[in-house]
């Protein structure tokens, strides 16, 4: 029979342990001696050892612990004493693993602090042993330990403290730096987990672990960006959709790497930074990104509930001081912004709308803040008429209470004038009474509460109006009854009835539309604005639905009765709402559209694309990007294959394209990489060359491929190889020279062979004598017409119209009768039948034939016939748009002076004749872009067309026609469109054509003197100066006249429309803007601190601010900050000064001592800088590599003599700043953080090479190493997220500056942060990824450092020993302790979390 283990064990150790009769009787007076005692050991271990070889792996835990458990059951100090030297000789001899024993010890529920001498003597032992414990036991056993120590009770007496201390001891061992026992990276870990901040540690180990704590505030320092909280995004900027910004939607703290004990401000919420993002109009989504909310998931987020409160309480503050509110000023764009906050977050279920109530009653409670009561009100108003049908009545009954805080009158509120929007506003508890009584009516419910006393004069005179049943547009009556009885269908239908008929038209009056056979109803007026504003959310969306529904119904129908422009304009102003967007923009993109498409309504869908490409603001891209799709597939449909529509379609999808911000492209283009088709053009190379360019544009201004040579692996490739498929194509060299490096590559490994001059001129000749001898009309039609035949006729009728000396002299050679009437009939059945979609791959033949005549011709008379019949065929004959043909001409990739031909033409078709200036001049003259504010647009837009029709079916030929032919084309309705506003984005396109080729500059000028006042009417003037400025630097560094003449053309065609100092400072428009050659203005330090203070007060909502108020809806600019952003890059860039100078000059107005900027605001003015700088180009920017290296290399640093005080203070810029001690190396820290906290990825990725190639061999000195550290580290989390590869990169150059400082200096004095640092990467961030590149790097360290930084190599514990006894003799500081060695601690590839 088997004997047990707990057997066999009782019998080994009680031998040892038994004693004889005479020994118990006289305790304590007997003495073994030395030699008796280790003879009793080793016949012990013996015995034990026979026994433990015979025992099976899995049973040695169970083994030890029944070993411990007979320890801890002894009651003999001695015995136990005794037992614990026969484990430790176990141990030492290498028959017990340490670990196992440490555990059990440790694990013992035996183990209690009232048994004290059993306490002293466990943790003796433990304290001998855990030496030869592997680090990540030690870890696990420190954590053990420390909760065992939690177990002792605040007050013990004083007796046995001395007995407990022996568990101090052996944390104080564990965490001995010298010692080495684990990384102290794990044990801080630990602790922290333990002891979160701001919790104290047990008062057993005394200072013991805040010490062992303090000793990593250096290495949160150096992961720590200065002056974090100070720091502030532009919201719908590029890189504030970047990791910057996050924040942990439970706590608002930003999420900081490792359990380390980080300042105390990056700890606490960061209220500010949430609270300021929330002020700022369409910051919606940038809310959500950053706390992290999804709109699918419904989760509620206290902690923006309480900063939607405090932004409501900040607007009831600001109108305490505010005298007036309908005067468009900050304190009403404030509460037209909060409705909208308020209703999206509540409205997704982020925030509850009773809490908010309650907790604003709170807060406002004895506050006595009563003006701002109706705008709150109002505020609430919008969200209670929209959702009180769908939830609980008690919801909304909060609402009540907070009425009999802020209306405390006894007597009646008197009826304010409605002639007035604002009276709106003044109504809005009783409305929001009524829609709470008619819940409770239809509910049943007892909670019906009658009207309070204060608002009953407002009661009956809404009773009253309802009662008179015609109502006038002349006042708000009609917006009052519409807010009070959204809910109540019965009353509603009349005040809606009355705004739907004054948009629709009654039926009966009809008025004509642009061009022939095009009747639209007879409306014409659109609501106003202020009416719009006045209705509620309810009402708003009661009304756009009403629109969208009748406009499916009149599509379905077919109507031959064109919309009326009341309604059409109307829809697009209810549009501009970002709060009814499920009905509004995405209704538009994802109902309306595809139901008019499927109707075949073309006319109404040529209105829709009108709408989006004159009307709209501030469209979310992903809708754009949408439509773009619906674009592409709608031009393979066959019955778009007509003219106006084609046009209109193209047109369009230009506008799309170009408009893309640069940093919407990469996120909206990737969505389609499964199916790039889907957002290309299967068959227009000139929309596929526009996205080539707006690509390009992109990833020049976010630095996308900076560092990259290729786009290989990048999101780009599919794209471009799916537009070569589609429509193949190659670039001019001068053209192809400004794009980023890797595009470049791309389009020069896939050249395109060209048609040659000679063979296109041959094939023409070809033709032309086929044209000449055919005799059949029939034939000619079906010849020319043909699919598949080459695409010449407009080169045909070119060489017809030049060969004739005059235009009826045109006939055929052969039997037909040479009448010109008829051949012009022929002409245009041949265009009508070749279609609009195929008669643009005649224009582009067309355009590349143009440029090989005109270089051929002789100039003088030859030339101005040329340009003649050239204009013939756009205004006289109407064979092809000017747009088009432009567009066309500007897209071809001639080469020299092919190019200059080319944009020659461009020019002389713009210019010489009057026809198209004459039509910009008028435009511009009549005309003014604020449609929001005008209720004549349609007057002015017919009395335009009158003046100048539109001909777009060729008509010029049939009326060539003796007698001319009938018009029979049906004209789609035009609303808004025409030739300038179509030529906007294709002179974008142009302008950048002739910036790339420099002997054409003179011609640009004159074509911005004449023609830039169009850009009064360019939906982003400012970001086009932007983009254009930021993209053609390089080209445009010593053009600085060219410069400055674009700057003045766009931004002088504005000032009629917008308030002086809306954009160029005052200085540059008295300075910068004179042409002087001999004396070019330099501004001095002054103007930049004025500049950067214009973006600082605007950020900090300075009332009044820097620039004048504006209804953010319809401007460029989604909100003031990403308007001075812009606009003051937009003057830097102007500046006849090298982009290093002025780069410079920024950064001397903090690193400089300056007047104009408060030492008490200097992080607000680091942040302005650091979002200028990094929105200009790379010239701008990368002058700070040589501020960090002068400081790096400068006797502060290099020397330690130079150096007072210990290095992390000195580089903890808050501090110092605040204690007026700090120096210029910590301002150019926290400089350098701001710049790059901003930067985006794409310019951070320049880190890696300027660490490598600049920074590591300057590196000597322990202080060059820590500045660098701290100067790099904090972007380590963000190199993770977004680029993995540059993280490694810097991870592995950090260790090849230590062991350049380590071989250069004799003593270090920082070993323990450095090495606590690196860890800190190894668990956080690299793992074991670069663990081969390190590991030769330490193995050359000194054994000192090599020791601490074994366990990212892991490098045997003897192996540092062995080398220290080597190396006894040479200077080195600390001497360590070597440990036992280590036991397998088991390699890994991926970052660990530190629990690993």
């Amino acid at each position: 029979m088997a004997i047990s283990m707990e057997s066999q064990l009782q019998t080994i150790f009680e031998d040892v342990v038994k004693t004889e009769v005479i020994e118990e009787a006289f305790a304590g007076m007997f003495m073994d001696t030395a030699e008796s005692e280790r003879m009793k050991l080793i016949s012990c271990l013996g015995a034990f050892r026979q026994y433990w070889s015979t025992l099976p792996q899995e049973s040695h835990e169970q083994c030890v612990k029944w070993i411990v458990r007979f320890i801890h059951g002894q009651h003999s100090p001695k015995r136990i004493s005794f037992l614990y030297d026969c484990l430790a000789m176990a141990v030492e001899t290498s028959l017990l693993p340490p670990r196992m024993v440490c555990q059990a010890l440790v694990n013992s529920d035996s183990l209690e602090w009232e048994r004290t001498q059993l306490w002293a003597l466990t943790f003796r032992l433990f304290r001998k042993i855990i030496g030869g414990v592997d680090y990540k036991g030690v870890r696990d056993l420190l954590k053990t330990v420390l909760d065992k120590i939690q177990t002792i009770p605040n007050v013990v007496s004083s007796a046995v403290v001395q007995q407990l201390l022996a568990v101090r001891e052996v944390v104080e061992y564990i965490l001995d730096r010298n010692a080495c026992l684990l990384p102290a990276y794990l044990a801080v870990t630990e602790i922290r987990k333990l002891y979160p901040e701001g919790a104290l540690s047990h008062w057993l180990l005394g200072s013991l672990i805040s010490d062992f704590v303090d000793s990593f505030r250096p290495t949160a320092r150096i992961n720590s960006i200065c002056g974090r909280c100070s720091l502030l995004p532009v919201v719908n900027n590029s890189g504030a959709i970047c990791n910057s910004w996050k924040l942990d939607p439970t706590t608002l703290r930003f999420p900081l790497k490792g359990m380390l004990p980080y300042d105390k401000d990056l700890f606490d919420p960061q209220t500010g930074l949430l609270r300021y993002v929330l002020e700022q109009p369409y910051s919606r989504d940038m809310v959500c990104n950053m706390l992290g909310l999804n709109k699918q998931h419904k989760q509620r987020c206290p902690v923006l509930e309480d900063q939607l409160v405090d932004l409501v309480v900040y607007a009831m503050e600001r109108s305490e001081t505010e005298e007036q509110f309908d005067d468009g000023g900050t304190s009403q764009l404030l509460w037209q912004h909060l409705s909208s906050q308020l209703i999206f977050f509540v409205l997704f279920q982020f925030a509850s709308f009773p809490h908010m109530v309650l907790s604003l009653h709170q807060k406002l409670a004895g506050r006595d803040l009563i003006k701002g009561r109706d705008h709150l009100m109002w505020v609430l108003l919008q969200f209670i008429s929209g959702s009180i049908q769908k939830n609980a009545l008690a919801d909304f009954l909060p609402v009540m209470k907070l009425f009999d805080l802020l209306y405390p009158e006894k007597e009646c509120i008197p009826v304010p004038d409605i002639n007035k929007p604002q009276s709106t506003h003044s109504f809005a508890m009783t409305c929001i009474w009524i829609h709470l009584n008619r819940k409770a009516q239809s509910d049943n419910s007892k909670l019906q509460i009658p009207i309070p006393h204060s608002l009953r004069l407002h009661h009956e005179f809404l009773q009253q109006s309802l009662r008179n049943k015609s109502l006038p547009m002349t006042d708000y009556k009609i917006a009052l009854l519409c807010n009070a009885y959204s809910t109540n269908s019965e009353c509603f239908t009349l005040p809606m009835g009355v705004l739907v008929e004054t948009i629709y038209g009654n039926g009966s009056v009809r008025i004509p539309l642009p061009g022939t056979n095009c009747m639209a109803q007879g409306s014409v007026t659109p609501l106003p604005m202020n009416l719009l504003d006045s209705l509620t959310v309810h009402a708003k969306m009661s009304l756009i639905h009403s629109i969208a529904t009748r406009v499916i119904k009149l599509a379905a129908a077919k109507s031959s009765l064109a919309l009326a422009p009341a309604l059409v304009e109307t829809y697009s102003r209810l549009l501009v709402y970002m709060e009814i967007e499920s009905l509004g923009i995405k209704g538009f993109i994802s109902q309306l559209l595809p139901n008019v498409f499927k109707s075949h309504a073309w006319g109404i869908l040529h209105t829709l694309l009108e709408m989006f490409s004159y009307r709209m603001h501030h469209i979310q891209p992903h809708y754009r990007v949408q439509l773009l799709s619906h674009l592409h597939s709608l031009a393979g449909v066959p019955q778009t294959n007509q003219n106006q529509l084609h046009l209109c379609v193209e047109s369009t999808a230009l506008r799309l394209i170009t408009a893309l911000g640069s940093s919407e492209v990469q996120p909206q283009f990737t969505r389609f990489l499964s199916d790039p088709k889907t957002v290309l053009s299967a068959e227009s190379e000139e929309l596929n060359r526009a996205l080539i360019l707006t690509l390009a544009r992109a990833t020049h201004v976010t630095d996308f491929f900076t560092g990259s040579d290729s786009i290989q692996g990048t999101w780009c490739k599919d794209i471009l190889q799916t537009i070569m498929n589609f429509t193949p194509h190659n670039w001019a060299s001068h053209t192809l020279s400004c794009f980023p490096a890797p595009l470049q590559a791309f389009f020069k490994a896939n050249n395109v062979p060209q048609e040659s001059r000679f063979n296109l001129k041959k094939n023409v000749e070809e033709e032309y004598r086929k044209w000449k001898s055919m005799t059949n009309e029939n034939d000619i039609i079906t010849h020319f017409s043909m699919q598949g035949s080459p695409p010449l006729f407009l080169c045909l009728l070119w060489k017809m119209l030049l060969e004739t000396d005059h235009i009826n002299q045109i006939g055929f050679r052969g039997n037909l009768t040479p009448d010109p009437g008829h051949v012009f009939a022929i002409v245009g059945r041949v265009l009508e039948r070749i279609g609009a979609r195929a008669l643009v791959a005649h224009v582009r033949t067309f355009a590349d034939f143009l440029v090989y005549e005109f270089s051929t011709s002789a100039g003088g008379q030859q030339l101005n016939k040329c340009i003649e019949i050239l204009n013939d065929m756009v205004w006289k004959y109407n064979i092809v748009t000017l747009d088009r043909l432009i567009l066309c001409l500007a897209m071809r990739s001639h080469e020299g002076n092919e190019a200059q031909v080319c944009y020659f033409i461009i020019q002389l078709l713009l210019l010489k004749p009057n026809d198209f200036r004459n039509r910009v001049s008028d435009f511009v003259k009549e005309n003014a872009p604020e449609h929001w504010l005008q209720s004549d647009w349609h007057t002015k837009h017919m009395s335009y067309h009158k003046k100048y029709p539109e001909k777009l079916y060729f008509e010029g030929l049939a009326e060539q026609v003796s007698p001319p032919m009938p018009q029979q084309s049906q004209y789609l309705p035009i609303y808004f469109g025409n030739v300038c506003l179509r030529f906007l984005p294709v002179f974008d396109i142009v302008i950048h054509r002739f910036l790339e080729l420099l002997p054409v500059s003179k011609s640009l000028e004159t074509l911005l003197d004449h023609l830039g006042g169009l850009y009064k009417f360019h939906d982003r003037p400012v970001t086009y100066l932007y983009n254009t400025l930021h993209y053609y630097e390089r080209h445009l560094r010593d053009r600085t006249n060219l410069k400055r003449k674009l700057v003045h053309a766009i931004m002088s065609s504005l000032k009629d429309n917008r308030t002086p100092g809306w954009c160029l400072s005052e200085t540059y428009l008295k300075f910068g803007m004179n042409p002087r050659e001999d004396n070019v203005w330099i501004p001095d330090d002054t103007y930049y601190c004025k500049l950067i203070g214009r973006l600082v007060d605007t950020m900090a909502g300075k009332s009044p601010g820097p620039f004048p108020n504006c209804d953010w809806r319809f401007n460029e600019f989604p909100n003031p900050a990403a308007h001075a952003l812009h606009v003051t890059c937009v003057e830097l860039m102007a500046l006849a000064v090298p982009g290093k100078d002025v780069g410079n000059a920024l950064l001397n107005v903090v690193l400089k001592s300056q007047p104009l900027v408060p030492r008490e605001n200097i992080t607000a003015w680091m942040n302005a800088i650091g979002l200028v700088i990094t929105a200009l180009p790379e010239p701008y920017w990368i002058v700070l590599q040589d501020r960090i290296v002068s400081v790096v290399s400068s006797p502060v640093l290099t020397t330690e003599t130079e150096w007072v005080g210990y290095p992390f203070q000195l580089l903890d810029f808050t501090a110092c700043h605040q204690s007026y001690s700090e120096m210029c190396c910590s301002y150019v820290l926290a400089l350098s953080h701001a710049v790059w906290h901003h930067s985006s990825i794409g310019q951070l990725s320049l880190i890696p090479k300027f660490l490598t190639e600049v920074l590591k061999p300057i590196v000597k000195t322990e202080f060059q190493l820590l500045y660098v550290y701290h100067l790099v580290g904090p972007f380590l989390q963000r190199f993770q997220q977004e680029r993995t590869r540059c993280m490694l990169e810097i991870g592995v150059a950090f260790y090849e500056m230590l062991q350049a400082v380590d071989q250069h200096c004799t003593h270090l004095s920082y070993m323990d942060p450095v090495c606590d640092f690196l860890y800190h990467i190894k668990y956080m961030f690299t793992g074991d990824s670069v663990k081969d590149q390190v590991e030769k790097i330490i193995c050359n360290l000194r054994p000192a450092m090599k020791l601490r930084l074994r366990f990212i190599t892991h490098i045997s514990k003897m192996e540092p020993a062995a080398s220290a006894a080597a190396n006894a003799n040479a200077p080195q500081p600390n001497t360590v302790s070597s440990p036992a060695p280590q036991v397998n601690p088991g390699p890994s590839n991926v970052p660990l979390s530190v629990a690993q």
